[in-house]
């Protein structure tokens, strides 16, 4: 993949479809599922990250164009206005003025991606936690007000531990999703890094039921 600073909030990227189904996906998928797209253009932004130290955080606007032998995409930041309430996006003035943050973020929402508060599309029911530091699992294991619903595996990779959770739709409503985030993050940060990946790449250390195998064995 080839990365192009264009400014302070601009890259241009250039991924061909060698290398896109060299990572595990089909050429036809990244425009016909949107989870799956998703998680192709996550794994590039963590590269850009990686590379470039451009930060993804906050609302995104993606250009996509399909040239002959790959994509050319362009990601650009989105500005808050200094109030802090609108949207600055990066197409002519004419076309949009100053669009109000929550219905700019909706409309992006039907374009090929965009994020959310904790980075991910609107309805998404599955997470990736990286943790540094074996001890912050540990602890996060032992919390008391974790749901033993939620469905989680637990990888290495690089030295660094991934905790892979999925809420099941029919057990878990948006606050609730939002509840057991917000204990996740206490201990840990989310990741960029698919399951796809962990799965190619990782070591599965724990299949299931994280929190109950952990205190089994670390009393």
């Amino acid at each position: 993949m080839e990365i192009e600073r264009i400014n302070e909030n601009t890259v241009k990227l250039y991924i061909s479809y060698i290398d896109i189904e060299e990572r595990g996906f089909d050429r036809e998928e990244i425009w016909y599922d949107r989870e799956r797209s998703e998680e192709l253009f996550w794994e590039m932004m963590e590269e850009i990250h990686e590379e470039d130290e451009f930060l993804n955080e906050g609302p995104l606007w993606i250009q996509i164009q399909a040239l002959d032998k790959g994509l050319e995409v362009i990601v650009t930041k989105a500005q808050l206005s200094k109030d802090g309430q609108k949207l600055e996006l990066p197409i002519p003035d004419e076309k949009h003025g100053e669009i109000p943050i929550d219905h700019a973020i909706e409309d992006l929402l039907d374009q090929n991606f965009q994020v959310n508060h904790y980075g991910k599309s609107k309805h998404k029911f599955e997470y990736v936690f990286e943790f540094r530091d074996f001890e912050d699992l540990l602890s996060l294991s032992k919390n008391k007000n974790l749901d033993e619903q939620i469905k989680t595996q637990l990888f290495s990779w690089n030295n660094v531990y991934y905790l892979h959770v999925q809420f099941p739709e029919e057990l878990f409503d948006e606050d609730d999703i939002n509840n057991s985030l917000s204990i996740l993050l206490e201990y840990g940060k989310e990741s960029n890094i698919t399951i796809h990946r962990l799965v190619e790449y990782g070591k599965n250390i724990i299949e299931k039921n994280v929190w109950s195998t952990l205190n089994q064995y670390f009393e």
